[in-house]
């Protein structure tokens, strides 16, 4: 797919990697909404060609009108980016089920919530694009997080699914899995992901703006994984071909996360 007058909607786009993925796109002929809880407005007035909207994708009804505003602003949505994240939740036995009900709202739920109001249109014009921000833990696992491990596996399998369901029918998918990128969610901000300092420790921290370079080359190219740290490949594969010992390496990980 090529940007120019392509018409884009990135969510959790007020900051971090969804603000540089829009601001991507935007640099490359395409017409942008950044739709976020907050700072969407002040993003979108930066560029010539963007629309701000505030959204919470949390709910049916957010991903609902966030494509209904969408589609006003823009007249059609050609590429849907569900970007937006949360990174809370540690143990099964301390994380209270309201942290597992957002982590599932926001990180898989919208995901399907946004498709289930984008495929419609997309299968009647017989093309559309969906990308979504996953995480290497949706690969691997998330030391020290539960739900952001159950929650972003469940995100690469729903970005599989719709690959597989609807990809003859026009619809192409790219799923994001990058491991530390220099943001608030792994920085301590208030959403801090549990294991940050793990992630920080198994590979290089990259920039928002490097990994959106990435997720542009692959969109362009309609591939299907993104992975900013090629390491996360090989730690696939070694998790397919001798996955006790790559279980014993996380377990090792994980003593280093409980020490401190």
């Amino acid at each position: 797919m090529e940007f120019p007058g392509r018409n884009v909607v990135v969510t959790g786009a007020g900051r971090g990697i969804g603000e540089a993925l829009a601001r991507a796109f935007h640099d490359r002929g395409a017409n942008v909404v950044v739709a976020d809880v907050q700072g969407a407005h002040d993003v979108a007035a930066s560029m010539e060609r963007a629309t701000g909207i505030v959204a919470d994708v949390s709910t049916e009804a957010g991903n609902r009108t966030l494509v209904e505003q969408a589609r006003d602003a823009l007249g059609s949505i050609d590429l849907f980016f569900a970007n937006a994240g949360v990174g809370i939740g540690g143990g099964i036995l301390e994380t209270p089920e309201s942290d597992w009900d957002t982590a599932f709202a926001v990180n898989v739920h919208a995901h399907r919530w946004a498709a289930k109001y984008l495929l419609p249109d997309w299968l009647d014009r017989g093309e559309g694009y969906f990308c979504s921000t996953a995480s290497a833990a949706g690969l691997l696992a998330q030391i020290g997080s539960g739900p952001y491990t159950l929650t972003k596996r469940a995100a690469v399998a729903f970005a599989e699914y719709l690959a597989i369901t609807y990809g003859d029918a026009g619809v192409k998918v790219t799923c994001l899995c990058p491991q530390g990128v220099n943001t608030e969610m792994l920085n301590a901000g208030d959403d801090a992901l549990p294991g940050g300092n793990v992630v920080k420790a198994a590979g290089a921290v990259l920039e928002p703006a490097d990994v959106a370079d990435d997720v542009v080359a692959a969109i362009e190219a309609e591939r299907f994984f993104v992975l900013p740290h090629p390491e996360v490949a090989d730690y696939t594969v070694l998790k397919a071909t001798d996955p006790e010992r790559w279980l014993g390496g996380m377990r090792k990980l994980q003593r280093r996360v409980a020490q401190g």
